[in-house]
């Protein structure tokens, strides 16, 4: 969902998605097209992808939950520096000088990870849960879009 609000945000940035624990090449569910589709947004070639070497040139790393973050330092420590989770993102992204300058400056490889800082996944949750994960993404991409553009 997140990948799909920004991208509808902005065309500046190559977006990809891709999971930390994840069965490859599956569909997106129902539920959150359903979720997507109240926003007059669409995936439908979307399929699930693990997050992998491929993806080392990333820019930016954009994690949901802060077990996200701690996956990445583990498995990809190469990539801590240039992984954050949405909340902190917006909260402390900076506003000056080039993208990767900025995304330098935040040193999140040695941020400790707090509780607030969780976008809560609707996992196997009835559609109402997916609804509200949906305008939840939706406003923090928005601002998150505000800060990086």
């Amino acid at each position: 969902m997140a990948r799909a609000f920004f991208a509808s945000k902005t065309s500046d940035f190559e977006i990809t998605s891709a999971g930390t624990l994840v069965l490859e090449g599956q569909p997106m569910s129902i539920r959150t097209r359903r979720a997507l589709a109240s926003y007059d947004l669409s995936e439908p070639d979307h399929l699930s992808r693990q997050f992998g070497q491929s993806d080392l040139k990333t820019d930016l790393v954009v994690a949901m939950e802060p077990s996200h973050i701690l996956w990445m330092r583990r498995h990809f420590p190469e990539m801590a520096a240039r992984t954050g989770t949405l909340p902190r993102l917006i909260r402390d992204f900076p506003k000056e000088g080039n993208f990767e300058n900025r995304v330098a400056t935040m040193g999140l490889a040695e941020v400790e990870i707090e509780e607030w800082e969780e976008v809560v996944d609707p996992a196997a949750g009835d559609q109402d849960v997916f609804d509200r994960c949906a305008e939840e993404l939706e406003g923090l991409i928005s601002r998150f879009a505000v800060k990086i553009l």
